[in-house]
């Protein structure tokens, strides 16, 4: 992998990158098949649970590392990870995704009860947001959450949502009365059901949950009655910009293994890389990916010291990295010529594997309209400001 030449990395984060770096390393030699897997490979998560990686997601207080999560450190190991195993990095990040709602709005009795299971990967964590027909518009959700004596109890569907199946709890968006609420739902509950969900080009773990009048104690309500938007806003805000992390692992390793091809592979008596077209499009990848690191390496460290304030430049850096893998995987396999189409390749499943970075946790095109509107917000008040002088 490259070096980091436009963002220096302090010496703990580079630890922490090591550690993550050995990990993917461990995993390499089965990644295919854990990426093929439609459940936990236990392999695979038996190598990250031994490196002690998922403390980083979960506060000092219940088994993590640092008292406030660190998005920097998030996005240098899911980079990594990635760069080796998407099923790896997904089991590392949906730890921190599934449980964040809870680490900051759950009682103590509840986080001390869950998080450090989650810490120890010992119980898996799952967000579940989505439904049938609900996707980015999430308050447009059906689901409801209802306050019954002292029990809250919880009706729908939820659908697309990662770890479905496997997870030991969710962290479930629903309706409230004219707001909406959070509440923990353990998978052992009664009239929880999970099905297998779609099979999708990345093969990734899916489920499809149904909510059949679940009911759970009203201690398992996360954050204020109503006022769940709020902890989805800084789950993405911490979050979002790990993903474009997993971008830069992706895009990296597209890189590299093209430009392996190309300067082992000779034709018309002399290197790919030495064919005009072959060496500017790796030229022109190295040049993205390395922009897309610098780009997220600064948005994340601006996340740590407020992740809402910032979550503009983590959307940007969710954009510019994803798209980024996106085009390096594709012009990787443009390099590799017929090689490149080879399926069970290692190439192969980088492709299909950068397409879904660019849908999950807001999609290229929804991210780019809150921008465009937060753009048109600040040339307002320009305009404002000078009508008033």
């Amino acid at each position: 992998m490259a070096s980091e030449q436009l963002f220096d990395l302090s010496d703990g984060h580079r630890a922490i990158q090591k550690v993550a770096r050995d990990v993917a390393a461990a995993v390499e030699p089965f990644a295919a098949e854990a990426d093929e897997s439609p459940g936990i490979h236990e392999p695979t998560a038996a190598v990250l649970r031994e490196s002690g990686l998922a403390r980083q997601v979960v506060p000092a207080a219940y088994g993590g590392e640092s008292e406030t999560l660190d998005p920097l450190a998030l996005a240098v190991v899911r980079e990594a990870l990635m760069y080796s195993s998407a099923h790896l990095d997904s089991l590392f990040g949906m730890q921190g995704v599934g449980s964040y709602s809870l680490s900051m709005g759950g009682s103590e009795e509840l986080k001390a009860a869950w998080l450090p299971k989650v810490a120890a990967l010992e119980a898996i964590a799952g967000l579940a947001l989505t439904e049938p027909d609900v996707g980015s518009d999430l308050r447009a959700i059906t689901t409801t959450i209802e306050r019954r004596g002292g029990d809250l109890v919880v009706r729908g569907r939820k659908s697309f949502i990662t770890n479905g199946g496997a997870a030991a709890f969710y962290c479930v968006l629903g309706k409230e009365d004219d707001g909406y609420s959070m509440v923990l739902v353990p998978a052992s509950s009664a009239g929880l059901t999970a099905e297998r969900g779609a099979d999708i080009i990345a093969p990734h773990i899916l489920g499809e949950l149904t909510f059949d009048d679940v009911v759970v104690p009203e201690a398992n309500r996360l954050g204020a009655p109503g006022k769940a938007f709020s902890l989805m806003l800084q789950t993405l805000a911490v979050f979002r910009v790990t993903v474009a992390g997993s971008g830069v692992g992706l895009g990296q390793a597209a890189v590299d293994e093209a430009t392996t091809h190309a300067t082992t592979r000779t034709q018309f008596g002399r290197p790919l890389l030495e064919l005009g077209a072959v060496g500017q499009n790796l030229a022109s990848s190295w040049a993205d990916v390395e922009s897309a690191r610098a780009m997220t390496y600064r948005a994340a460290s601006l996340a740590r010291t407020d992740p809402l304030s910032h979550l503009d430049h983590s959307s940007i850096a969710k954009v510019v990295a994803t798209e980024a893998a996106g085009r390096a995987a594709d012009r990787a396999v443009q390099s590799m010529g017929r090689f490149g189409l080879v399926r069970g390749s290692k190439i192969e499943r980088l492709y299909r594997n950068a397409r879904p970075l660019r849908v999950y946790e807001g999609a290229t095109e929804v991210l780019l309209d809150s921008l465009a509107r937060r753009l048109g917000k600040e040339a307002a008040k320009k305009q404002a400001g000078k009508q008033v002088s």
